[in-house]
């Protein structure tokens, strides 16, 4: 790629540092109480290091040690590194849900960005929602940007068995509920569930988002496999510190890189990799924030007849740490580009194109990562299904669903809440079968509030009991990305804001159709409109804090549930005066 800015030229953290003005002075001078000589100050690039380390941030343990070779690398390409911690939402600690704080982050970072000499900016992430909301930050301000994630943890293993972290979890905690596994061995079981420093071993919504940083050109090519305790992914890191001094030189930015094509490109690989339901909700919030006009519809489009490739956990038997064994995504871009499926020209954050980073790359384990006659599914990707139920849509993963429910018409179990769900699902008096549908409402974007991660609902004991293991369920939550099952999330409009969701009721007959992208609710337009015209609000509304601002502002899943005002335009990213 041709460079798009002269150098060397001035940049925007001399609007601090160069001249001898009283300001400058007293910005310059304040440094160098950390030791910083003068020439430092000379006009080199300055790197705000933006690291979401937090001893509460699990997945994010050991990302100081990764900041130590991201400065290294800044300081052999002749930048200027500065670390700065920032808003770390943890997925595993924070309540009632991290989506609801993701917001609240980019918010926050962005401003860090904007407020403070930066001229680029690595963005180290992990856990779920650290991912977007700093690439939300970065599109809206606008600075040269690059990221570097933490990676995944090494396998786990239960007496003999691949454990990977979520998936299992569930998986065990229900054969406990069906007495298949007792309370002592799922606690000894757990041990091994997260046994190194990383995110997720499955293609969960951490590993997922990695895999759309990367695809989306933000990362570097083979960033998103690599474990986070390999000796490789501290050489990933001291390359990003190197690479992103010579983006500030360049001017590449992500509005250069994240362009539509970019995001058709990320949407095709979720759909290959089998990805998190969850990259629906973040992609079109950070395409908002670049001002690209990204939809559902597109979601549906571009996934539709990509086949599922990656034989990973939730959807197939393998982990994180064999997928980077495998060749990593680098391998499944170059599948994507060989099928006519990848925009090869795309511009990535290292100046080349897509195309260029991956037509080399040899797959060296063909069981994980497939033929595509072989795949997972044939029609992977994120299925959006409309219809009286969900006007504005709902979404569905097949590759973690079960086939045989992809087109089912069964009788709705309504639980009005999260909380409704607890009191009866244990309930052997409670009126379900597996041929009903589950149906659970209010714990979407204002509902929860913050749309937890309570979507793949578990089944009654009863039902386990049979040896029974999914079930059709609907909801307007999410789901962690390491769930399976024929889970309908993400339903629009939400039951709170009074969307058709809020007035089904229980005996009511429901149908799903997958192949058709359709989602019913068996009453007549007549109904429907009396049902929703006596609908009252029965959910709690906060009246205080970031909960109201979150209440008042935050849109619907269908557009990424940013928070309105944040939305669309990118800000300034100059020096603003100061004292």
């Amino acid at each position: 790629m041709t460079k798009k800015a002269e150098w060397p030229r001035r940049l925007r953290s001399q609007e601090w540092y160069g001249g001898t003005s009283r300001d400058v002075i007293y910005h310059r001078g304040w440094m160098k109480n950390q030791g910083y000589p003068h020439d430092l100050f000379d006009g080199r690039p300055v790197i705000g290091i933006l690291n979401t380390w937090s001893d509460m941030t699990p997945c994010n343990g050991h990302l100081r040690e990764l900041a130590e070779k991201v400065k290294a690398g800044i300081w052999e390409a002749g930048g200027f590194p500065m670390e700065v911690p920032v808003f770390s939402a943890s997925e595993n600690t924070f309540r009632p849900t991290a989506m609801m704080y993701r917001n609240l982050a980019a918010l926050a970072i962005e401003e860090t960005i904007r407020g403070q000499p930066m001229d680029g900016c690595v963005l180290m992430v992990g856990c779920d929602k650290t991912t977007p909301s700093l690439i939300m930050a970065a599109a809206s301000v606008d600075l040269p940007s690059i990221v570097v994630t933490g990676g995944p943890m090494l396998n786990g293993y239960f007496r003999g068995e691949r454990v990977g972290s979520g998936t299992h979890l569930w998986k065990f905690s229900e054969m406990v509920k069906a007495g298949e596994m007792t309370q002592d061995e799922f606690l000894e079981a757990e041990a091994s569930m997260s046994r190194s420093s990383g995110t997720c071993n499955t293609m969960g919504t951490a590993s997922t988002m990695a895999s759309m940083a990367e695809a989306l050109g933000m990362a570097l090519s083979g960033n998103a496999a690599i474990p986070g305790v390999d000796s490789r992914r501290k050489v990933m890191a001291q390359l990003t510190g190197r690479r992103i001094v010579q983006m500030v030189k360049d001017d590449l930015k992500p509005s250069d890189i994240m362009t539509k094509q970019a995001f058709e490109n990320a949407i095709r690989t979720n759909a290959a990799i089998g990805g998190s339901t969850n990259a629906v909700i973040h992609l079109l919030a950070m395409a908002g924030r670049v001002g690209i006009d990204l939809t559902l519809d597109d979601w549906d489009r571009c996934g539709r007849d990509v086949p599922t490739i990656v034989n990973l956990m939730p959807s197939g038997k393998y982990l994180m740490e064999e997928f980077f064994y495998a060749g990593g995504l680098p391998v499944v871009l170059k599948r994507l580009g060989e099928a006519g499926l990848l925009h090869k020209d795309a511009i990535t954050v290292s100046g080349e194109t897509v195309w260029d980073e991956v037509k080399d790359v040899i797959n060296w384990n063909e069981d994980v990562i497939l033929p595509a006659e072989k795949a997972l599914t044939q029609s992977g990707g994120i299925v959006v299904v409309r219809g009286n139920l969900a006007p504005k849509g709902a979404v569905l993963k097949p590759s973690a669903a079960s086939p045989h429910l992809l087109t089912h018409r069964g009788r709705a179990v309504v639980f009005e809440d999260i909380d409704d769900y607890k009191r009866k699902i244990n309930d052997d008096n409670l009126d379900i079968d597996e041929t009903c549908v589950m149906v659970m409402k209010n714990c979407g974007p204002k509902g929860y509030p913050g749309m937890a991660e309570v979507g793949n609902m578990g089944l009654p004991p009863k039902v386990l009991k049979k040896g029974i293991t999914d079930m059709v369920r609907i909801s307007d939550a999410r789901m962690s990305g390491t769930a399976y099952g024929t889970v309908v999330l993400h339903t629009s409009p939400e039951a709170a804001v009074g969307g058709p969701l809020a007035v089904v009721r229980n005996g009511d007959m429901i149908e799903l159709d997958v192949p058709n992208r359709r989602l019913h609710v068996d009453i007549s337009d007549e109904e429907m409109a009396r049902r929703l015209a006596e609908w009252q609000p029965n959910h709690d509304l906060p009246t205080s804090g970031y909960a109201f601002l979150h209440q008042q502002h935050v849109e619907g899943a269908d557009t990424g549930a940013d928070l309105d005002f944040l939305k669309g335009c990118r800000g300034s990213a100059v020096g603003r005066d100061s004292h």
